[in-house]
Protein backbone atom coordinates (compact mmCIF):
# COMPACT_ATOMS: atom_id res chain seq x y z
CA UNK A 1 0.00 0.00 0.00
CA UNK A 2 2.78 2.43 0.88
CA UNK A 3 4.92 1.41 -2.14
CA UNK A 4 2.47 3.20 -4.36
CA UNK A 5 4.67 5.58 -6.26
CA UNK A 6 8.38 4.98 -6.92
CA UNK A 7 10.57 7.97 -7.64
CA UNK A 8 12.95 8.28 -10.58
CA UNK A 9 15.80 6.81 -8.52
CA UNK A 10 13.75 3.78 -7.58
CA UNK A 11 13.07 4.95 -4.04
CA UNK A 12 9.61 5.50 -2.61
CA UNK A 13 8.54 8.78 -1.11
CA UNK A 14 5.58 10.94 -0.31
CA UNK A 15 5.03 14.52 -1.46
CA UNK A 16 7.03 17.00 0.59
CA UNK A 17 5.76 19.84 2.75
CA UNK A 18 4.53 20.06 6.36
CA UNK A 19 3.97 16.47 7.57
CA UNK A 20 3.50 15.01 4.10
CA UNK A 21 6.74 13.05 4.09
CA UNK A 22 6.13 11.63 7.56
CA UNK A 23 2.57 10.37 7.86
CA UNK A 24 1.49 7.19 6.02
CA UNK A 25 -1.83 8.83 5.08
CA UNK A 26 -0.13 10.85 2.36
CA UNK A 27 1.19 8.00 0.21
CA UNK A 28 -2.16 6.24 0.61
CA UNK A 29 -3.96 9.27 -0.82
CA UNK A 30 -1.43 10.08 -3.52
CA UNK A 31 -3.20 10.23 -6.88
CA UNK A 32 -6.58 9.79 -5.23
CA UNK A 33 -8.32 6.77 -3.72
CA UNK A 34 -10.82 5.93 -6.47
CA UNK A 35 -10.95 5.64 -10.25
CA UNK A 36 -13.50 4.94 -12.99
CA UNK A 37 -13.26 1.55 -14.73
CA UNK A 38 -15.29 0.19 -17.66
CA UNK A 39 -17.70 -2.70 -17.22
CA UNK A 40 -17.15 -3.86 -20.81
CA UNK A 41 -14.01 -4.16 -22.93
CA UNK A 42 -13.74 -2.82 -26.49
CA UNK A 43 -11.38 -4.97 -28.55
CA UNK A 44 -12.47 -4.42 -32.17
CA UNK A 45 -14.68 -2.33 -34.47
CA UNK A 46 -17.71 -4.46 -33.74
CA UNK A 47 -17.37 -3.77 -30.05
CA UNK A 48 -16.85 -0.08 -30.73
CA UNK A 49 -20.00 0.07 -32.84
CA UNK A 50 -22.02 -1.51 -30.02
CA UNK A 51 -20.60 0.48 -27.10
CA UNK A 52 -20.66 3.76 -28.98
CA UNK A 53 -22.03 4.84 -32.32
CA UNK A 54 -24.18 3.56 -33.94
CA UNK A 55 -25.32 1.03 -31.29
CA UNK A 56 -25.56 3.54 -28.46
CA UNK A 57 -28.09 5.57 -30.43
CA UNK A 58 -30.56 2.72 -30.25
CA UNK A 59 -30.28 2.68 -26.45
CA UNK A 60 -30.60 6.45 -26.18
CA UNK A 61 -33.72 6.43 -28.38
CA UNK A 62 -35.25 3.66 -26.27
CA UNK A 63 -34.68 5.72 -23.11
CA UNK A 64 -36.15 8.80 -24.79
CA UNK A 65 -39.26 6.75 -25.57
CA UNK A 66 -39.40 5.18 -22.08
CA UNK A 67 -37.39 7.19 -19.48
CA UNK A 68 -37.61 4.37 -16.90
CA UNK A 69 -35.17 2.38 -19.06
CA UNK A 70 -32.36 4.69 -17.95
CA UNK A 71 -32.12 2.49 -14.84
CA UNK A 72 -31.61 -0.62 -16.98
CA UNK A 73 -29.18 0.67 -19.58
CA UNK A 74 -26.95 3.16 -17.71
CA UNK A 75 -25.09 3.34 -14.42
CA UNK A 76 -27.94 5.32 -12.79
CA UNK A 77 -29.34 2.29 -10.96
CA UNK A 78 -26.18 1.81 -8.93
CA UNK A 79 -24.57 5.25 -8.69
CA UNK A 80 -24.86 8.10 -6.20
CA UNK A 81 -23.30 11.54 -6.10
CA UNK A 82 -21.43 12.45 -2.92
CA UNK A 83 -21.89 16.23 -2.79
CA UNK A 84 -20.35 18.86 -0.54
CA UNK A 85 -19.74 22.60 -0.49
CA UNK A 86 -16.79 22.19 1.87
CA UNK A 87 -18.29 24.26 4.69
CA UNK A 88 -18.29 21.69 7.52
CA UNK A 89 -15.66 19.09 6.71
CA UNK A 90 -15.06 16.59 9.51
CA UNK A 91 -13.97 18.64 12.53
CA UNK A 92 -12.00 21.01 10.30
CA UNK A 93 -14.86 23.37 9.50
CA UNK A 94 -15.14 25.58 6.41
CA UNK A 95 -12.05 24.53 4.46
CA UNK A 96 -13.49 24.82 0.96
CA UNK A 97 -14.21 22.45 -1.91
CA UNK A 98 -10.62 21.55 -2.86
CA UNK A 99 -9.68 20.50 0.68
CA UNK A 100 -12.96 18.58 1.03
CA UNK A 101 -12.25 16.34 -1.94
CA UNK A 102 -10.15 13.71 -0.09
CA UNK A 103 -13.07 13.20 2.29
CA UNK A 104 -15.59 12.87 -0.55
CA UNK A 105 -13.29 10.37 -2.28
CA UNK A 106 -13.12 8.44 0.97
CA UNK A 107 -16.90 8.37 1.18
CA UNK A 108 -17.10 7.07 -2.37
CA UNK A 109 -14.55 4.38 -1.53
CA UNK A 110 -16.63 3.23 1.45
CA UNK A 111 -19.80 3.06 -0.66
CA UNK A 112 -18.06 0.67 -3.05
CA UNK A 113 -16.22 -1.39 -0.45
CA UNK A 114 -19.15 -1.98 1.88
CA UNK A 115 -22.18 -2.14 -0.42
CA UNK A 116 -20.90 -2.26 -4.02
CA UNK A 117 -22.50 1.12 -4.71
CA UNK A 118 -20.65 3.29 -7.22
CA UNK A 119 -20.21 6.87 -5.99
CA UNK A 120 -18.85 10.04 -7.56
CA UNK A 121 -17.31 12.76 -5.34
CA UNK A 122 -18.52 16.26 -6.26
CA UNK A 123 -17.14 19.34 -4.49
CA UNK A 124 -19.09 22.51 -5.32
CA UNK A 125 -17.63 26.01 -5.51
CA UNK A 126 -20.81 27.59 -4.19
CA UNK A 127 -22.40 27.81 -0.75
CA UNK A 128 -25.76 29.57 -0.98
CA UNK A 129 -28.80 27.35 -0.55
CA UNK A 130 -30.23 28.31 -3.94
CA UNK A 131 -26.95 27.75 -5.78
CA UNK A 132 -26.31 24.35 -4.23
CA UNK A 133 -29.88 23.18 -4.83
CA UNK A 134 -29.89 24.41 -8.41
CA UNK A 135 -26.51 22.83 -9.21
CA UNK A 136 -27.33 19.44 -7.72
CA UNK A 137 -30.82 19.36 -9.25
CA UNK A 138 -29.32 19.97 -12.70
CA UNK A 139 -26.83 17.09 -12.43
CA UNK A 140 -29.26 14.71 -10.70
CA UNK A 141 -30.43 12.90 -13.87
CA UNK A 142 -27.09 11.08 -13.99
CA UNK A 143 -27.51 9.53 -10.53
CA UNK A 144 -29.78 7.19 -8.60
CA UNK A 145 -29.30 9.06 -5.31
CA UNK A 146 -27.65 12.09 -3.73
CA UNK A 147 -25.54 11.80 -0.58
CA UNK A 148 -25.04 15.28 0.87
CA UNK A 149 -21.93 15.56 3.00
CA UNK A 150 -20.19 18.09 5.24
CA UNK A 151 -22.55 21.02 4.61
CA UNK A 152 -22.84 23.41 7.53
CA UNK A 153 -26.07 23.82 9.52
CA UNK A 154 -28.62 25.29 9.21
CA UNK A 155 -28.19 25.44 5.41
CA UNK A 156 -27.91 21.65 5.25
CA UNK A 157 -31.52 21.30 6.41
CA UNK A 158 -32.81 23.75 3.80
CA UNK A 159 -30.73 22.23 1.00
CA UNK A 160 -31.88 18.69 1.71
CA UNK A 161 -35.56 19.64 1.96
CA UNK A 162 -35.50 21.80 -1.17
CA UNK A 163 -33.63 19.22 -3.20
CA UNK A 164 -35.94 16.39 -2.23
CA UNK A 165 -38.89 18.48 -3.38
CA UNK A 166 -37.29 19.02 -6.78
CA UNK A 167 -35.92 15.60 -7.69
CA UNK A 168 -37.37 12.09 -7.61
CA UNK A 169 -34.34 10.22 -6.27
CA UNK A 170 -33.27 9.85 -2.62
CA UNK A 171 -31.50 12.81 -1.01
CA UNK A 172 -29.71 11.84 2.20
CA UNK A 173 -27.55 14.15 4.32
CA UNK A 174 -25.29 11.62 6.01
CA UNK A 175 -24.04 13.94 8.75
CA UNK A 176 -27.65 14.13 9.89
CA UNK A 177 -29.30 10.84 9.15
CA UNK A 178 -26.36 8.44 9.07
CA UNK A 179 -25.32 9.57 12.51
CA UNK A 180 -28.89 9.43 13.77
CA UNK A 181 -29.41 5.89 12.47
CA UNK A 182 -26.29 4.49 14.13
CA UNK A 183 -26.89 6.35 17.41
CA UNK A 184 -30.45 5.04 17.52
CA UNK A 185 -29.28 1.48 16.85
CA UNK A 186 -26.64 1.75 19.55
CA UNK A 187 -29.03 3.23 22.08
CA UNK A 188 -31.63 0.54 21.43
CA UNK A 189 -29.02 -2.07 22.33
CA UNK A 190 -27.54 -0.08 25.22
CA UNK A 191 -31.00 0.17 26.72
CA UNK A 192 -31.44 -3.59 26.40
CA UNK A 193 -28.03 -4.30 27.92
CA UNK A 194 -29.03 -2.22 30.96
CA UNK A 195 -32.48 -3.81 31.24
CA UNK A 196 -34.51 -0.95 29.82
CA UNK A 197 -36.22 0.26 26.65
CA UNK A 198 -35.93 3.61 24.85
CA UNK A 199 -39.17 4.69 26.51
CA UNK A 200 -37.51 4.35 29.94
CA UNK A 201 -34.67 6.74 29.13
CA UNK A 202 -34.15 10.45 29.65
CA UNK A 203 -31.38 11.72 27.38
CA UNK A 204 -29.32 14.89 27.00
CA UNK A 205 -27.80 15.82 23.64
CA UNK A 206 -24.84 18.17 23.49
CA UNK A 207 -24.88 19.89 20.10
CA UNK A 208 -27.72 21.28 18.00
CA UNK A 209 -26.07 21.17 14.60
CA UNK A 210 -26.91 18.76 11.81
CA UNK A 211 -26.12 15.61 13.80
CA UNK A 212 -27.66 16.78 17.06
CA UNK A 213 -30.94 17.79 15.45
CA UNK A 214 -31.23 14.58 13.44
CA UNK A 215 -30.30 12.34 16.37
CA UNK A 216 -32.87 14.06 18.57
CA UNK A 217 -35.65 13.86 16.02
CA UNK A 218 -35.00 10.21 15.26
CA UNK A 219 -34.90 9.25 18.93
CA UNK A 220 -38.19 11.07 19.44
CA UNK A 221 -39.68 9.21 16.46
CA UNK A 222 -38.36 5.95 17.95
CA UNK A 223 -40.11 6.54 21.27
CA UNK A 224 -37.48 7.78 23.71
CA UNK A 225 -38.91 8.80 27.07
CA UNK A 226 -37.59 12.37 27.17
CA UNK A 227 -34.72 14.28 25.60
CA UNK A 228 -33.21 17.71 26.08
CA UNK A 229 -30.77 19.43 23.72
CA UNK A 230 -28.05 21.97 24.45
CA UNK A 231 -26.11 24.21 22.09
CA UNK A 232 -23.22 26.56 22.87
CA UNK A 233 -25.60 28.97 24.63
CA UNK A 234 -27.34 26.44 26.86
CA UNK A 235 -30.46 24.31 26.72
CA UNK A 236 -32.61 24.72 23.62
CA UNK A 237 -35.93 25.83 25.11
CA UNK A 238 -38.96 27.65 23.74
CA UNK A 239 -38.35 30.76 25.85
CA UNK A 240 -35.10 31.56 24.02
CA UNK A 241 -35.29 34.36 21.47
CA UNK A 242 -32.10 33.50 19.56
CA UNK A 243 -33.23 30.23 17.97
CA UNK A 244 -33.29 29.65 14.23
CA UNK A 245 -36.39 27.90 12.81
CA UNK A 246 -34.80 24.44 13.07
CA UNK A 247 -33.90 24.87 16.75
CA UNK A 248 -37.27 26.47 17.48
CA UNK A 249 -39.02 23.37 16.10
CA UNK A 250 -36.67 21.23 18.18
CA UNK A 251 -37.52 23.16 21.33
CA UNK A 252 -41.21 22.49 20.80
CA UNK A 253 -40.65 18.71 20.64
CA UNK A 254 -38.12 18.26 23.45
CA UNK A 255 -37.57 18.69 27.18
CA UNK A 256 -40.95 17.47 28.34
CA UNK A 257 -39.60 17.60 31.90
CA UNK A 258 -39.22 21.37 31.61
CA UNK A 259 -35.60 21.43 32.79
CA UNK A 260 -34.06 24.88 32.92
CA UNK A 261 -30.50 26.08 33.36
CA UNK A 262 -27.36 24.62 31.83
CA UNK A 263 -26.47 21.30 30.25
CA UNK A 264 -24.93 20.34 33.59
CA UNK A 265 -28.35 20.81 35.21
CA UNK A 266 -29.97 18.65 32.53
CA UNK A 267 -27.42 15.86 32.97
CA UNK A 268 -28.09 15.56 36.69
CA UNK A 269 -30.06 12.31 36.99
CA UNK A 270 -30.14 11.74 33.22
CA UNK A 271 -29.87 8.22 31.85
CA UNK A 272 -28.12 9.09 28.60
CA UNK A 273 -25.56 11.63 27.39
CA UNK A 274 -25.02 11.98 23.63
CA UNK A 275 -22.20 14.29 22.60
CA UNK A 276 -22.11 15.54 19.00
CA UNK A 277 -20.16 18.72 19.66
CA UNK A 278 -16.67 19.63 20.80
CA UNK A 279 -17.74 20.74 24.28
CA UNK A 280 -16.00 19.05 27.18
CA UNK A 281 -17.96 17.54 30.07
CA UNK A 282 -16.22 17.40 33.48
CA UNK A 283 -16.15 14.14 35.44
CA UNK A 284 -18.37 15.40 38.31
CA UNK A 285 -21.13 16.09 35.76
CA UNK A 286 -20.88 12.55 34.40
CA UNK A 287 -20.91 11.24 37.96
CA UNK A 288 -24.17 13.10 38.59
CA UNK A 289 -26.04 11.01 36.02
CA UNK A 290 -28.44 8.23 37.00
CA UNK A 291 -27.23 4.73 37.89
CA UNK A 292 -26.59 2.49 34.87
CA UNK A 293 -26.06 5.56 32.74
CA UNK A 294 -25.11 5.50 29.06
CA UNK A 295 -22.49 7.86 27.62
CA UNK A 296 -22.04 8.36 23.87
CA UNK A 297 -19.16 10.85 23.54
CA UNK A 298 -18.85 11.08 19.77
CA UNK A 299 -16.61 14.08 19.06
CA UNK A 300 -13.48 13.20 17.08
CA UNK A 301 -10.63 12.97 17.76
CA UNK A 302 -11.26 14.14 21.32
CA UNK A 303 -14.51 12.83 22.85
CA UNK A 304 -16.52 15.17 25.07
CA UNK A 305 -15.83 12.77 27.94
CA UNK A 306 -12.61 10.78 28.14
CA UNK A 307 -13.71 7.13 27.69
CA UNK A 308 -11.69 5.97 30.70
CA UNK A 309 -13.38 8.58 32.88
CA UNK A 310 -16.82 7.78 31.45
CA UNK A 311 -16.29 4.08 32.23
CA UNK A 312 -15.89 4.88 35.92
CA UNK A 313 -19.51 6.04 36.10
CA UNK A 314 -21.42 4.70 33.08
CA UNK A 315 -22.61 1.17 32.34
CA UNK A 316 -22.15 1.62 28.59
CA UNK A 317 -19.71 3.93 26.80
CA UNK A 318 -19.46 4.61 23.07
CA UNK A 319 -17.28 6.96 21.04
CA UNK A 320 -16.71 7.90 17.43
CA UNK A 321 -13.21 6.45 17.52
CA UNK A 322 -12.03 3.10 16.21
CA UNK A 323 -9.58 2.49 19.07
CA UNK A 324 -12.33 2.06 21.69
CA UNK A 325 -15.24 -0.40 21.85
CA UNK A 326 -18.63 0.63 20.49
CA UNK A 327 -17.59 2.92 17.66
CA UNK A 328 -20.55 4.95 16.38
CA UNK A 329 -19.52 5.00 12.73
CA UNK A 330 -21.76 6.20 9.90
CA UNK A 331 -20.33 3.51 7.63
CA UNK A 332 -22.64 1.11 9.45
CA UNK A 333 -25.58 2.97 7.88
CA UNK A 334 -25.12 4.85 4.63
CA UNK A 335 -23.84 2.05 2.34
CA UNK A 336 -26.73 -0.26 3.21
CA UNK A 337 -29.29 2.55 3.20
CA UNK A 338 -28.41 3.49 -0.37
CA UNK A 339 -28.04 -0.14 -1.42
CA UNK A 340 -31.60 -0.80 -0.28
CA UNK A 341 -32.94 2.41 -1.78
CA UNK A 342 -31.25 1.78 -5.13
CA UNK A 343 -32.37 -1.85 -5.25
CA UNK A 344 -36.02 -0.78 -5.27
CA UNK A 345 -35.45 2.50 -7.13
CA UNK A 346 -36.82 4.51 -4.24
CA UNK A 347 -37.82 8.12 -4.81
CA UNK A 348 -36.84 9.22 -1.30
CA UNK A 349 -35.66 7.95 2.07
CA UNK A 350 -38.50 8.04 4.59
CA UNK A 351 -38.42 8.09 8.39
CA UNK A 352 -39.58 4.46 8.40
CA UNK A 353 -36.64 3.49 6.17
CA UNK A 354 -34.23 5.13 8.63
CA UNK A 355 -35.79 3.37 11.61
CA UNK A 356 -35.62 0.09 9.68
CA UNK A 357 -31.90 0.70 9.11
CA UNK A 358 -31.36 1.31 12.83
CA UNK A 359 -33.24 -1.86 13.76
CA UNK A 360 -31.20 -3.84 11.24
CA UNK A 361 -27.89 -2.58 12.64
CA UNK A 362 -29.01 -3.32 16.19
CA UNK A 363 -30.15 -6.79 15.21
CA UNK A 364 -26.80 -7.85 13.77
CA UNK A 365 -25.34 -8.11 17.29
CA UNK A 366 -28.56 -9.15 19.04
CA UNK A 367 -27.07 -12.46 20.17
CA UNK A 368 -23.75 -10.98 21.27
CA UNK A 369 -24.94 -7.99 23.28
CA UNK A 370 -22.79 -6.82 26.14
CA UNK A 371 -21.60 -3.42 27.39
CA UNK A 372 -18.70 -3.43 24.94
CA UNK A 373 -20.70 -4.77 21.97
CA UNK A 374 -23.77 -2.65 21.26
CA UNK A 375 -23.02 -2.12 17.56
CA UNK A 376 -21.38 -4.44 15.04
CA UNK A 377 -17.99 -3.91 13.45
CA UNK A 378 -18.13 -2.01 10.15
CA UNK A 379 -16.36 -5.05 8.67
CA UNK A 380 -19.13 -7.45 9.63
CA UNK A 381 -20.40 -8.54 6.19
CA UNK A 382 -23.96 -8.88 7.46
CA UNK A 383 -24.38 -5.17 8.19
CA UNK A 384 -24.92 -3.73 4.72
CA UNK A 385 -26.93 -6.77 3.65
CA UNK A 386 -29.30 -6.58 6.63
CA UNK A 387 -29.67 -2.81 6.36
CA UNK A 388 -30.34 -2.94 2.61
CA UNK A 389 -33.02 -5.61 3.00
CA UNK A 390 -34.87 -3.81 5.77
CA UNK A 391 -34.62 -0.44 4.00
CA UNK A 392 -35.95 -1.88 0.75
CA UNK A 393 -38.90 -3.48 2.55
CA UNK A 394 -39.69 -0.22 4.34
CA UNK A 395 -39.54 1.68 1.04
CA UNK A 396 -42.12 -0.69 -0.42
CA UNK A 397 -44.30 -0.36 2.68
CA UNK A 398 -44.15 3.44 2.42
CA UNK A 399 -45.01 3.43 -1.28
CA UNK A 400 -41.78 5.12 -2.42
CA UNK A 401 -40.35 2.10 -4.27
CA UNK A 402 -40.61 1.76 -8.04
CA UNK A 403 -39.74 -1.94 -8.01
Amino acid sequence: MLDKFPTADGQTSAPTGSDQGQHPAFPLHHGGKIEVRPTVRIRDNEGLSLAYTPGVALVSQAIADDPALVYDYTWKSNTVAVVTDGTAVLGLGDIGPDASLPVMEGKALLFKEFADVDAVPIALDCTSVDDVVETVARIAPAFGGINLEDIAAPRCFEIEAALQERIDIPVFHDDQHGTAIVVTAALMNAAEVTGRTLADLRAVVSGAGAAGVAVTNMLLDSGIGDIAVADSKGLVTSDRTDLNPVKRALAERTNRSGITGSIEDAMRGADVFIGVSAGRVPEPVVASMAPQSIVFALANPDPEVDPAIAARHAAVVATGRSDYPNQINNVLAFPGVFRGALDVRATRITPRMKVAAAEAIAGVVAHDLCPTMIVPSPFNPRVAVEVAGRVAAAARADGVARL
